[in-house]
């Protein structure tokens, strides 16, 4: 009993310092986004006609190393301690945050972006592995709708924090003050213990090259990684542009605080109600987390599009409702990918998706919409984005038809973890 209890506290301050280190994971991230329209003014001339696709890169920078550094630690994460490969990482991408701020030189500043996504790599495969390892399957796709709650706060806090720092003190101070946080959660993460200690899992059980390829032969999460890819163009296309197009609408810096706090209520709401909803659902539909995804999108895609054609403040409500059906698909696909995929594969699977959805998805949206911007308007490249959405939502609904198979086979195999 005693050790239940034991195992139990554990489990939830893993949940809580994960959920945190999460959410300066995204305030980290979106900082960058929020400050753009000055760090493309301190380091480009007003009438230069690549400034857009060269800030642009910044958030590239970030997204390459993050998609090529995630395999690399997903891979170590199924061979040593999750929590040293965490906490150091945390470490790594708050120091350099600071960093940013620091950055003399838009060369400077973008290879402090690309150490953070160094850092971020090896995050990204880990968490949810350990959160896997803690928590069974009938409650893990609550808890990790808990999880991922920190995606659209931090996002929201980042475009916030970002803001009000940079009307008061100026951009370079957003980045110093964000990093003090993410270096004392990462240090936190050395006191913890790994769960596996006590597993009696095998040296067998790890992940292999052949594992990387089997991944491919599970249908649904070869689907699901393609609809995640789609809305991650999206998503990051959007999330990067969001403060440029309101300036493009004539609305004044304090409009992104505007969007923030809009993108943390809807975001939030749509996070915990999406995956109540995919648990629900599933006791009728076996489909229910890609229904619930596909069909969410493809809602969020008429409200985002109608955003170029009607006025504000009219528009900030189109803008709600698209943002709040965008992050209904978060807990739902992520309980998907963690559910077709073996335990003693669940990182690499994890680390797998995170290397194609940013390889295609948000590390060259930035740069390319940029580049519609400079050769049309603002207003193209934001339509270009909500296409993306109606692509997800079809791809979700394709792959809908495999998911029950897919979760039956791993919840069957020998080495299931209940």
């Amino acid at each position: 009993m005693q050790t239940r209890a034991r195992s139990s506290s554990a489990a939830k301050t893993a949940l809580l310092l994960l959920l945190g280190i999460n959410l300066f994971n995204y305030i980290d991230r979106y900082v960058l986004a929020a400050v753009e329209p000055e760090i493309q003014a301190h380091f480009f001339a007003p009438d230069d006609p690549n400034a857009h696709a060269l800030t642009g890169l910044l958030g590239t920078a970030f997204l390459v190393t993050y998609m090529i550094s995630a395999p690399i630690f997903g891979w170590l994460a199924d061979r040593m301690s999750r929590w040293l490969i965490i906490g150091t990482s945390v470490i790594l991408w708050s120091a350099a945050t600071a960093a940013s701020g620091l950055a003399g030189t838009f060369a400077l500043l973008f290879a402090m972006r690309l150490l953070v996504g160094v850092g971020e790599g090896g995050y990204g495969p880990a968490a949810p592995a350990i959160i896997s390892d803690f928590f069974p399957i009938e409650v893990r796709g609550r808890v990790l709708s808990y999880f991922y709650v920190a995606i659209p706060v931090g996002s929201a806090l980042g475009y916030v924090i970002g803001g009000y720092v940079t009307s008061h003190w100026g951009w370079q101070a957003s980045f110093f003050a964000v990093a003090p946080p993410g270096i004392l959660l990462g240090l936190a993460c050395f006191l913890q213990r790994d769960p596996r200690e006590h597993s009696q899992k095998l040296p067998g059980e790890r992940a292999t090259l052949r594992d990387y390829l089997q991944l491919l032969r599970i249908r649904s999460y070869v689907w699901n990684t393609l609809a995640m890819t789609a809305l991650t163009f999206a998503l990051g296309g959007l999330s990067f542009w969001v403060p440029g197009y309101l300036q493009h609408r004539g609305l004044p810096p304090s409009s992104r605080i505007v969007f923030g706090g809009m993108l943390v209520v809807a975001g939030l709401t749509a996070t915990i109600l999406g995956g109540l909803a995919g648990d629900l659902l599933r006791k009728r539909f076996a489909s229910a987390y890609f229904l619930v995804s596909g069909i969410g999108v493809m809602i969020a895609f008429p409200f985002s599009a109608a955003v170029v054609f009607v006025p504000f403040p009219l528009a900030w409500g189109l803008m709600f409702i698209a943002l709040f059906f965008l992050f209904f698909n978060t807990g739902p696909s992520n309980t998907a990918l963690a559910n077709v995929t073996r335990p003693s594969v669940r990182a690499t699977a994890f680390a797998l998706n995170i290397l194609i959805i940013h390889a295609l998805g948000d590390a060259v949206a930035p740069p390319l919409i940029g580049m519609v911007a400079d050769y049309t308007n603002m207003n193209v490249a934001f339509l270009a984005v909500t296409a993306m959405m109606f692509v997800a939502g079809v791809l979700w609904l394709c792959g809908a038809k495999f998911l029950a198979g897919d979760t039956a086979a791993v919840e069957t195999a020998p080495n299931k973890q209940l």
